[in-house]
């Protein structure tokens, strides 16, 4: 009887001691697409696994929005938020916020993940955020359109102008809807516009915006003639309020059925192709085009999104766990499957499973070997100026208020002045 009695407390005490080390994790998540669904089904079958407790916190889904709200929260040491989904741009920024990730996840699963990343996130040698997947702009198409109209998927930008206003002539006559867009783009004053600019500047031979040298890398007459084309979409291609869309607002348009070409992420594909979607099998991918065949290049700039774990946690350790699981291949091939999500670990675009879901995996690894990376790394503290005075400058070419021509003088003038304010290293 005695036996049974200190068996039975130990029993009890064991389970006291595990209710004891349960702890409440929050993270930050974005919902652009299925992020937060996502997110949702994820931290729950880890908290399922642990006897932990994950709470799913949203940030702004404009970039710059969350970063700023990250910046002050993480300023004022607050230790609500134990995990945060960042930025490829901002591991550099914020670095000092994060606690080293190498102290918590072996070496051997950090390196199942594209170095590339693993080095964009490595800051004095500290692992300040784990990959949890990649982007890459690409071109989306109607598929059903273009074969109707005996039009082949454009290589160029001037291509796609002329393809967009045929269609939209040819669709509005037949329908009568005169909501029905050539082309739909992230043109929004926000980092997104900074991301499609970047590729229309680039795919033209005009440049990095500042090259990895720190030096301002703009070539004024390729990227005004980038610049001054994407001004001429504004109501013709694309309607006026495309100045204010961000990436859901493009995606909801061309769902819908009233465009003919969009400019997005990876994450947009499943959302095109899911139950209900009126464009459903009809939706085709591509590299973005180029600017021309003499100076350009098919250009899509490099996104994507990593997990840190704050410094002000008051448990970094089961954190970084949750950090480990999130990004680990498990949870990736899933997200790649169900959401379109692009993986960071580069064996899973070879996964019969992943590409038999998503065909356009099959295009995307030479389209982010050639991607083209924001100017963050040379910049430093100073990227959120260099990006805002770019998507301003951009802004008043798109809406009429000045001309290429004088927006991207203006715009390198405005450049030297951040990068004087900086000390002259930005």
């Amino acid at each position: 009887m005695g036996w049974c009695l200190r068996v039975l407390a130990t029993v009890v005490l064991v389970g006291v001691s595990a209710a004891v080390s349960a702890v409440e994790i929050t993270i930050s998540c974005g919902a652009v697409g299925q992020e937060r669904k996502l997110c949702e089904q994820e931290t729950a079958a880890w908290a399922t696994r642990t006897g932990n407790t994950v709470h799913v916190a949203t940030p702004p889904n404009k970039t710059n929005e969350r970063y700023f709200q990250y910046l002050l929260d993480l300023g004022a040491g607050k230790s609500d938020v134990d995990v945060y989904q960042i930025d490829v741009i901002w591991p550099g920024l914020l670095a000092k916020f994060f606690v080293d990730l190498n102290k918590y996840i072996p070496k051997d699963t950090v390196s199942q993940h594209f170095q590339e990343i693993i080095a964009n996130n490595t800051v004095d040698g500290r692992l300040v955020g784990m990959p949890w997947y990649t982007d890459v702009g690409l071109l989306y198409y109607r598929k059903d359109l273009l074969q109707q109209y005996g039009v082949d998927v454009p290589q160029t930008w001037a291509q796609l102008t002329d393809d967009a206003l045929y269609i939209q002539q040819r669709e509005r006559e037949k329908s009568g809807n005169e909501d029905f867009w050539g082309f739909v783009f992230q043109g929004a004053p926000y980092e997104g516009l900074t991301v499609d600019a970047l590729e229309w500047i680039n795919s033209h031979g005009g440049g990095e915006l500042v090259g990895k040298d720190g030096h301002i890398d703009l070539n004024d007459a390729r990227a005004a003639v980038a610049l001054s084309q994407a001004g001429g979409w504004i109501g013709t291609i694309a309607p006026k309020r495309v100045t204010s869309f961000a990436e859901e607002d493009a995606r909801t348009l061309f769902q819908s059925g009233h465009a003919v070409f969009m400019r997005n992420w990876p994450y947009a594909w499943s959302l095109l192709n899911g139950d209900g979607s009126p464009v459903a099998g009809k939706v085709g991918v591509a590299p973005l085009p180029s600017g021309g065949v003499h100076a350009g290049r098919h250009t899509g700039v490099l996104g994507g999104w990593q997990l840190a774990v704050s410094k002000f946690s008051k448990h970094p350790d089961v954190a970084a766990d949750l950090v480990a699981y999130l990004t680990s291949r498990e949870v990736q091939k899933r997200r790649a499957i169900d959401g379109s999500y692009a993986p960071t670990i580069r064996d899973l675009y070879q996964d019969p499973d992943v590409t038999a879901a998503n065909p356009l995996f099959g295009i995307l690894p030479p389209v982010l070997k050639n991607a083209v990376a924001r100017p963050s790394g040379p910049t430093g503290e100073s990227y959120m100026a260099v990006s805002t005075r770019f998507w301003e400058a951009v802004t008043r070419v798109l809406q009429g208020r000045s001309s290429a021509q004088d927006a991207v003088a203006a715009l390198k003038d405005q450049l030297r002045l951040v990068r004087a304010n900086a000390g002259g290293k930005w």
